[in-house]
């Protein structure tokens, strides 16, 4: 008797190995053994509310066990994971049961609604995912109230040494981003001082000219001839200005509207003096934006809904 019970427990010795985790724990877990299940079958069980899915290892002859978190495991992590289980893997790909393929950024939720198609190397699995027993509404209440808890205790014990390493960030970037900007801002008030005194002395020329052009007009009809012969020339003086002004806009898409034209011929100084500065403009309004958004992100974060503040304080501030 003694004897056939040493010889079973032999035979049970060498049929089972002693389970080793594998895998990316990050999502799943991963198990590999020998068993007496047929090698050629690919099964998917639940085991404390996770699926397990148990397949077998072409190159190292041993089946192994993946445990799956749904709603973080896609498909082409959990594949990925079978291939660095096995080397000798070169294909691993999983398709419907009419075979169309699933793409790598699916979740493993979405792929255990129904049955599939495993494909290693050249080896295809057809896989029946089991049904998984429905939870209770009681169960599932309490299990949303215990996520929400969890959830609350985080922000609680976390969120304040966040928003404080947050903070630090954005200062620490602020001032080099501010650093950064010294060079750039000392040039553009140079170049802007310059721009503004051009179009200024353009504009003031403008003035001049449109006043010759009147008393000259007045000493012609006046003094040299009469109006008789100068109406004709002042006909022709404004159609040309209106068609001057016409000209503007088909060239400019913009109306000509005098603060817009001053504007414009003050980017067209400032560009000019910045190419010839070597200010680059692109570089400078890069910055810009971002120490816009650094200094956005400060400001949210400094709002009493965000530092968690109690009621009291939030109405003191408001």
């Amino acid at each position: 008797m003694s004897i056939k019970l040493g010889l079973k427990w032999m035979t049970l010795h060498n049929e089972m190995l002693p389970l080793k985790p594998t895998g990316n724990l990050k999502h799943h877990k991963a198990a590999c053994y020998s068993t007496l299940v047929p090698p050629d079958e690919v099964t998917v069980n639940y085991r404390y509310g996770l699926p397990v899915v148990t397949l077998m290892l072409p190159s190292r002859k041993e089946r192994c066990q993946f445990t799956i978190k749904p709603m973080l495991t896609r498909v082409g992590t959990f594949l990925q994971d079978i291939q660095k289980e096995d080397k000798g893997i070169e294909r691993a790909e999983v398709f419907t049961t009419d075979g169309s393929k699933i793409p790598a950024t699916a979740l493993m939720e979405i792929l255990l609604m129904n049955d599939f198609k495993l494909v290693i190397n050249n080896t295809t699995y057809s896989v029946q995912v089991p049904v998984k027993e429905n939870w209770s509404r009681e169960h599932a209440t309490e299990a949303e109230d215990i996520k929400s808890l969890v959830h609350r205790l985080f922000i609680a014990l976390h969120l304040e040494d966040h928003q404080l390493r947050r903070e630090r960030e954005l200062l620490q970037k602020l001032d080099h981003l501010r650093e950064q900007l010294v060079p750039f801002e000392q040039m553009k008030v140079k170049i802007a001082t310059s721009a503004d005194a051009k179009t200024n002395r353009l504009l003031w020329t403008g003035l001049a000219l449109l006043s010759t052009q009147g008393g000259a007009l007045a000493w012609l009809t006046w003094w040299v001839y009469s109006w008789d012969i100068m109406e004709p020339v002042t006909y022709f003086i404004t159609y040309g200005s209106a068609l001057a002004f016409y000209a503007y806009f088909v060239l400019t898409k913009q109306d000509y509207v005098y603060p817009d034209v001053r504007d414009r011929q003050f980017l067209q100084y400032f560009y000019r003096k910045s190419r010839s500065q070597h200010f680059d403009v692109e570089q400078y309004n890069k910055l810009k934006e971002a120490l816009a958004e650094v200094e956005e992100s400060l400001r949210r974060l400094h709002q009493p809904l965000h530092l968690q503040l109690p009621i009291q304080e939030i109405n003191d501030k408001v």
